[in-house]
């Protein structure tokens, strides 16, 4: 399975095209972990996402994401994984290795702290790539500036520490193949409304930046730093 990945993601970008064929379907997925931190959290999230994405970018993504291990070959499936969670996040030697493989052969992941992860992420995301820091994102790049435009970069959607907003990049090959939204927590503004009762105004950024986040994922949309 993990021989096929690359062959698999570019037929399905084949399939869903730059402009996003309604006529493909495809799924993407939350990833799970271990280490005893909560990679479940933001239940209603990423479906919230994803119905969003189909509305108003001409997605045709799944409508239920799964749910796939970090060590498991399952993940090569989907060109995108989302992760979050509040606390301690672990990969195993085989978890970094299997997930190191998916992002050097055309996957792509978004880890959204929802508030607590972030000296654990930062500590296994060293498994990864140990040459490489993780690169704070210009308000240029074109993750910002998809469908919509974030002139000013990530929304903030809740205060945390209140720090301002950072979006942060792994490249490989001058592709970024991971983004790390931090002090912003999209997947908080994604939610149904009723469990945080954020402004309609802040969920709509939220969404859109996310939408944005799939849609330059799913176009491999970047070819620099």
């Amino acid at each position: 399975m993990k021989n096929n990945f690359k062959i698999t993601l570019v037929l399905l970008l084949i399939g869903v095209g730059f402009s996003f064929n309604k006529q493909a379907t495809y799924k993407i997925a939350v990833l799970k972990y271990n280490g005893g931190g909560d990679w479940y959290s933001n239940p209603t999230s990423v479906t919230n996402l994803i119905k969003y994405c189909n509305e108003n970018i001409s997605t045709n993504i799944h409508e239920t994401p799964d749910q796939v291990f970090v060590g498991s070959d399952e993940i090569f499936n989907y060109p995108f994984l989302h992760m979050t969670g509040h606390g301690n996040v672990i990969f195993s030697a085989d978890d970094a290795a299997n997930l190191k493989k998916y992002l050097e052969n055309g996957g792509f992941l978004h880890i959204d702290d929802n508030y607590g992860m972030d000296k654990f992420v930062r500590r296994e995301l060293k498994k990864l790539f140990p040459e490489q820091k993780l690169i704070e994102l210009p308000f240029t790049h074109p993750v910002f500036h998809q469908k919509y435009s974030f002139p000013k970069g990530l929304p903030k959607i809740h205060e945390h520490d209140n720090k301002p907003p950072q979006a942060m990049g792994l490249f490989h090959n001058n592709k970024l193949v991971v983004l790390y939204t931090f002090e912003s927590d999209l997947g908080d503004g994604w939610e149904d409304q009723e469990v945080h009762n954020d402004s309609e105004e802040n969920r709509i950024r939220a969404l859109k930046m996310g939408a944005n986040i799939i849609q330059f994922a799913l176009t491999l949309g970047d070819t620099q730093k």
